[in-house]
C-alpha cells in the first residue's frame, strides 16, 4: 500500500479489520510448521491483546496488505476492541506503507525459524527477518508512538 497523499505523524490511517479470534483458534487456524520445513509462513493475524487476534483473513480490509519494514512509517495501535495503523512520522506522497511485524515466538529464534519469516524490505539496517530479536527494543519511532498514542 502507497500514500496517495502526505500524512502526518500520529495520523489514523487506516483500521485492521477481520474476525476476531483467541490465539489458540489462529493457531488452529493456521499451525506453526515444525522446525526443518523453510517454506516463509504467511498469514493475516494481527494480535490485539493478550487474549485475541485479529484473522484479516474472514472479514479483512486493504490494511492486511500493508507490509512489513525495519523501518517503519506506521504501527498498529489497539483502541479498544479495534486495531487501527498509525502513522509514527511524517509519510510522504508515494511512499510505501509499512509497519514492523515484530514476530517475537516463545521459542528460540533460530537460523531455520528466521529462514521461515524472510524479510526483504530493502531498508538500510534490515535484519533479513520478520522476528524481532528476543528483548530486543521496538524501533525508536515506534516506541515514541506508542508513548503518544497511550497519552491520548
Amino acid at each position: 500500500m502507497f500514500a496517495v497523499r502526505a500524512i502526518a505523524a500520529g495520523v489514523r490511517i487506516i483500521e485492521y479489520s477481520g474476525e476476531q479470534i483467541t490465539h489458540a483458534e489462529g493457531e488452529r487456524r493456521y499451525p506453526t510448521q515444525a522446525d526443518g520445513d523453510e517454506e516463509a509462513e504467511h498469514t493475516y493475524l494481527l494480535q490485539l491483546d493478550d487474549d485475541r487476534v485479529i484473522d484479516a483473513n474472514v472479514g479483512g480490509n486493504d490494511a492486511r496488505f500493508i507490509n512489513h519494514s525495519c523501518a517503519p512509517n506506521c504501527e498498529p495501535m489497539p483502541a479498544l476492541d479495534r486495531m487501527w495503523i498509525v502513522s509514527v512520522r511524517r509519510i510522504q506522497p508515494g511512499e510505501e506503507l509499512g509497519y514492523d511485524y515484530a514476530i517475537e515466538l516463545d521459542e528460540p529464534h533460530t537460523n531455520a525459524r528466521k529462514r521461515r519469516f524472510p524479510c526483504r524490505c530493502g531498508a538500510r539496517g534490515c535484519r533479513g527477518t520478520l522476528l524481532k530479536p528476543k528483548h530486543a527494543p521496538h524501533h525508536p519511532l515506534v516506541r515514541a508512538a506508542r508513548r503518544r498514542w497511550s497519552l491520548s
